[in-house]
């Protein structure tokens, strides 16, 4: 950790006034470790693909990576601000690399095994985070899913539990299910109004999806059409989504979404950047090609975060 915390990570702190001591050391541990430390901006690796999508789905392109040993090594030396992952994962490897990057302990998981509505299963504890030295705790909510409530309702009492014992919370907020459409998943306003109930929910890290230029809820297209804030380019939607999370009073962080070409990649970080987006948590594009080659994509990452 940089001895001399920078005003920007001072001012990011201030935003949280609530939180005990305990919960903004572990948040200005993420903000200050890594190759961004001290930056104000972050990028996180994150590995519940395996869980969410299959291990050879997941891995099979790159078989080292079945390794949890692998992923440690992956954030550590490309000097990831935190490494997320479900408790088997962490569990493998965390007493190996114990102290040397930030741990986020993913609580809830899905599967594709079933063909259902969104909706997650409870498959760690606060108790887990504790006991295997994490910062923080990861939850994902689906916004549009039928059921929500019980996603809303189970994510606020953990954040209570988490929050009393200290610990960050970081929540993927990803809009899915009966409510909304395939395509609007990704609309301005969805997106948007999924990274606005995140942090209501009391979320000090919100991740979502790159928005595209989309309407989905008719009401919305009115204030939107009445109102017109920019959105045509990439750079600008990020923004929106911004201000639409507390005027940036909150950490928001942007998924790297499925594998694709470098050039493509580096774009969308560029248009986070200058949006004013918090950072990344990029996972397949990086731990699905060979470790060198990992590294070097992530610190290019962090290199244009912090020009």
């Amino acid at each position: 950790m940089t001895a001399l915390m920078s005003h920007r990570v001072r001012e990011i702190l201030s935003y949280y006034p609530s939180d005990n001591p305990g919960t903004l050391t572990n948040l200005a541990r993420v903000l200050m470790h890594g190759r961004l430390g001290n930056s104000g901006r972050m990028v996180i690796l994150p590995v519940d693909q395996g869980f969410e999508h299959g291990p050879f789905r997941s891995f099979g392109m790159n078989p080292d990576a079945m390794d949890p040993d692998y992923h440690f090594r992956l954030a550590i030396e490309s000097g990831c601000n935190a490494y997320a992952a479900p408790l088997g994962f962490l569990e493998a490897s965390a007493g190996r690399f114990a102290g040397q990057v930030p741990l986020i302990l993913k609580l809830n998981n899905s599967d594709t095994l079933a063909k259902v509505e969104p909706v997650s299963a409870l498959t760690g504890a606060v108790e887990d985070a504790l006991r295997l030295g994490c910062v923080g705790i990861g939850y994902t909510i689906y916004p549009g899913s039928g059921e929500r409530n019980g996603m809303y309702e189970t994510l606020r009492e953990l954040t209570l539990e988490a929050k009393a014992a200290g610990l960050i919370v970081v929540t993927w907020s990803y809009p899915r299910g009966s409510g909304i459409s395939k395509d609007g998943e990704l609309s301005l306003d969805v997106v948007s109004y999924g990274a606005h109930i995140a942090a209501q929910l009391g979320a000090h890290i919100v991740k979502v999806k790159l928005p595209k230029d989309r309407i989905e809820q008719p009401e919305a297209g009115k204030v939107y059409d009445a109102h017109k804030p920019a959105r045509s380019t990439l750079t600008e939607r990020v923004r929106h989504v911004v201000q639409c999370t507390f005027a940036g009073k909150r950490i928001v962080i942007f998924s790297g979404g499925e594998a694709k070409d470098d050039a493509s990649l580096f774009d969308e970080i560029r248009a986070i950047h200058d949006g004013g987006g918090y950072g990344s948590i990029i996972g397949r594009n990086s731990f699905q090609r060979p470790f060198a080659s990992g590294v070097k994509l992530l610190q290019d990452i962090m290199d244009i975060y912090r020009d």
